[in-house]
């Protein structure tokens, strides 16, 4: 990855590439001509500047970021990107109903990245793609939006955190309760003593999913461009169950329920507990409901030990929906004067003696069962708002790429030492594991020749 491409280079290699954009060759001089240009000086986007913004994935979350930013004034959709024709088309279809103005679609994010007009991105990808492609946009000299998680591991997390640095774009994680207003209003109470002195969080996500059976070989749709989808993961063979959700539950493109659903709880339960970095860290659980190929653990218990004496933990069932509280997921935080069950955009909060002394209930709920949105349309529109808002210069994002590496890197390390089949001991400065170096192989991927994201 030494080769540089030229801007005026670009659209005649695309040309000439054609439908063979895949080929190992092609994206080796291509990925890093993106990373290694100096952007322009970023624009600075005053709060009547029109800002021009795509969306990258648009069979699921992508159309929910669709719905958020036409809904904000001076902000206009020109480009949407998928590798599926048909979602490609169906994200088309969304913005036409939602804005006059048409946007143009690729099936290669690429292309648009040398779009000079283009502002934003928002990225709704498999989470294999999440960190690769956010350095990428940044480097091309625009802010980013990438949902939950911001990493496939925490290697990558520290190279996207290092782009943010590098390139100065405002950059911002899908993590929806941050920007919900009940959060904002009690979590600072909480750290101002509401219920004392607090030492222990968990969090939890119940579902009943179903199994995914077991794959066969296919030839890859026509509808696919399994290549650009594969992306930065080291090559597999095309199943017939693989796509579009089932690869949340293998290991080279997906992280499990923990980071699919999990990270929402616990980057709540953190924030809530005001700690970063733990030094320790264990997990167990299996594949317990059915036998089929499904890689990831779907009954997982996450427990985490921070300096100070706090302590976390994270309860996943993705096969059994049995609530707890009477609530399919949520956070409770416990006090040396009385407990917070936070939940989405509601709380309840009880004294020592379990009297509720204070509760706000938002006018959403979140539906633990919805594999689309996974919060709620206030909540997103408020967080990609907060977001456009940053760019304009009217606030900080709150859920930069700093907060939500730390946040996912927890459910990451929860997942390593589950894969490892140990407790983990962690560095509390940068949550680095210690002495043990087989589970250190798994802070990094192996990618696929040529794909490696580098700043």
């Amino acid at each position: 990855m030494h080769t540089s491409i030229q801007r005026r280079d670009f659209l005649k290699q695309s040309s000439a590439a054609g439908i063979g954009l895949g080929m190992a060759g092609y994206l080796g001089s291509l990925l890093p001509s993106l990373a290694q240009n100096a952007p322009a000086p970023a624009r600075k986007i005053g709060p009547d500047d029109k800002i021009n913004a795509a969306v990258i994935g648009t069979n699921g979350r992508g159309l929910s970021l669709i719905s958020c930013l036409t809904r904000l004034p001076n902000v206009e959709i020109t480009h949407i990107c998928d590798v599926d024709k048909r979602a490609l088309e169906k994200g088309l279809k969304e913005v036409a109903k939602k804005q006059s103005a048409p946007a143009a679609g690729s099936a290669d994010f690429r292309k648009i990245l040398e779009d000079p007009a283009l502002d934003v991105v928002a990225i709704a990808t498999p989470d294999h793609w999440h960190a690769p492609m956010a350095i990428l946009a940044l480097a091309a000299g625009k802010h980013v939006y990438v949902e939950k998680p911001c990493s496939h591991n925490p290697y990558e997390g520290e190279l996207l955190l290092e782009a943010v640095e590098k390139y100065k774009r405002v950059a911002q994680m899908g993590a929806q309760r941050r920007s919900s207003a009940a959060m904002r209003q009690i979590i600072p109470e909480i750290h101002d003593g509401l219920i004392g002195k607090t030492y222990f969080a968990k969090g939890w996500y119940a579902n009943g999913r179903a199994s995914i059976g077991k794959g066969k070989p296919v030839p890859v749709p026509d509808w696919l461009d399994y290549e650009l989808w594969q992306g930065p993961a080291p090559r597999a063979a095309f199943v017939d169950n693989l796509i579009h959700y089932n690869w949340h539950w293998h290991w080279l493109y997906g992280t499990g329920e923990a980071l699919n659903n999990g990270t929402h709880e616990m980057d709540i339960a953190r924030w809530a507990l005001d700690v970063t970095w733990p030094t320790r860290v264990s997990s167990n659980g299996g594949r317990y409901a059915f036998e089929d190929d499904w890689e990831c653990p779907d009954t997982q218990n996450i427990s985490w030990d921070f300096p100070g004496g706090k302590s976390m933990a994270w309860e996943g069932r993705s096969c059994n929906p049995f609530p707890v509280e009477g609530r399919q997921r949520g956070v409770l935080v416990y006090g040396t004067k009385g407990t917070a069950l936070l939940d989405g955009d509601d709380y309840i909060i009880y004294d020592k003696a379990g009297k509720i002394i204070k509760q706000a209930k938002g006018n959403e709920a979140v539906d633990a069962t919805n594999t689309v949105s996974g919060s709620g349309a206030g909540m997103d529109t408020a967080h990609v708002s907060n977001f456009i808002a940053a760019i304009r210069g009217d606030g900080a994002p709150h859920c930069p790429i700093e907060e939500g590496h730390k946040s996912v890197t927890l459910l990451h390390l929860g997942n390593i030492a589950w894969r490892a089949g140990r407790t983990l001991h962690c560095d509390p400065k940068n949550g680095h594991i210690l002495n043990d170096p087989e589970a250190m192989k798994l802070w990094k991927r192996d990618y696929e020749p040529g794909w490696e994201p580098k700043v």
